[in-house]
């Protein structure tokens, strides 16, 4: 692929042999069911009213603009750490700027898409990455294909992690972010709207991110490291998230990324023109407590959890193929930034 034209993106290789087997996710909406683990709990004074909410088929921007209406105040005022799949039963907070008058109690707030579990006063809002991770409980159904190798793959999986790739999801409807991207950064477009531009620049530095990590699979690099790598917290090599700066690998690591931002050179040159800073992520995706059982011959449940950030379909991606229920026209994040 060149810097022409990005109307498709490409099939971005897999660190496991792929285990042939098939199987069918989301068929209902609680085969998906994601919890949300916070950074903190409200602490039962402040002028934020942070409201703990199951949904159950419906997005959490919604459930957003439902809470506001049904407290009086604007959308802005409502704050919340991530996004969450529609087609799901998950369960995130939410937090409402009220520091005068009563608190009402939304608790009694009646939805047939969503429910307020609990609320509490906390001094702060929630803001977009304020959470540790979530947690997973996926029931993949009609799976197809040899259990043998779908177990090695869980077992790898649990043992050495997954590739950190962003999901489909963050590049649009067939990966259309991306292009709009291109054409905004080359300047062929125009964007107004702050919140379309922000979309399209995360697009475009995730697509570059995937590169990179792609190229090191290529390469036989999985589960290894290269002279120069940049090490995350727990010892594991990261990858950039393009911006301004010179990338802080060195060696064959910062031949490697520069060879890419080449490659990508009217993306990664307007990223640093839109002032975005260099930033790193890791490579490697790690499942936290990471379990699995076969109710039946055809039916598989898999539990884990996720860092911030983390997809879960990239995990998903390495131990089989998964297919949907045709109704996703547009989605947001399968766990959240």
């Amino acid at each position: 692929m060149t810097d022409a034209l990005y109307t498709t993106l490409p099939q971005w290789p897999h660190a496991y042999p792929a285990s042939g087997a098939n199987a069918t996710l989301k068929r209902l909406n609680g085969d998906f069911i994601v919890t949300e683990l916070p950074l903190q709990l409200p602490s039962g004074a402040g002028e934020h009213l942070w409201l703990d909410v199951e949904k159950n088929g419906a997005n959490t921007a919604f459930v957003a603009q439902q809470l506001a209406a049904a407290a009086g105040v604007e959308e802005r005022d409502v704050g919340y750490a991530g996004l969450k799949d529609r087609y799901a039963i998950t369960r995130q907070w939410f937090s409402i700027y009220l520091p005068k008058g009563e608190t009402p109690d939304l608790t009694q707030f009646q939805h047939p898409e969503f429910k307020v579990l609990s609320q509490s006063r906390h001094v702060k809002k929630l803001r977009p990455g304020d959470l540790h991770g979530n947690r997973f409980r996926i029931v993949l159904r009609d799976v197809t294909g040899d259990r043998d190798a779908i177990e090695a793959n869980l077992k790898a999986v649990a043992s050495h992690g997954v590739p950190n790739y962003f999901g489909a999801q963050r590049f649009g409807h067939d990966g259309g972010n991306v292009e709009q991207g291109r054409a905004m950064l080359a300047r062929e477009i125009r964007v107004r709207n702050p919140k379309k531009k922000g979309i399209y620049l995360s697009a475009v530095r995730s697509f570059v991110f995937n590169e990179v990590l792609a190229l090191r699979i290529q390469q036989g690099l999985w589960g290894k490291t290269l002279p120069g790598d940049v090490m995350d917290e727990v010892g594991q090599p990261t990858g950039p998230l393009w911006g301004r700066g010179r990338v802080t690998t060195t060696d064959q690591a910062q031949a490697l990324e520069n060879g890419v931002a080449e490659r990508h050179a009217v993306l990664c040159d307007g990223m640093e023109h839109a002032g975005l800073d260099q930033e790193r992520r890791s490579l490697v995706a790690s499942p936290g407590e990471m379990a699995w059982e076969w109710p039946h011959a055809d039916q598989l449940v898999i539990t884990f959890s996720l860092p911030a950030g983390n997809y879960a379909t990239s995990v998903l991606g390495e131990i089989l193929c998964t297919t949907e229920p045709d109704r996703h026209a547009e989605d947001e994040a399968v766990a959240v930034e």
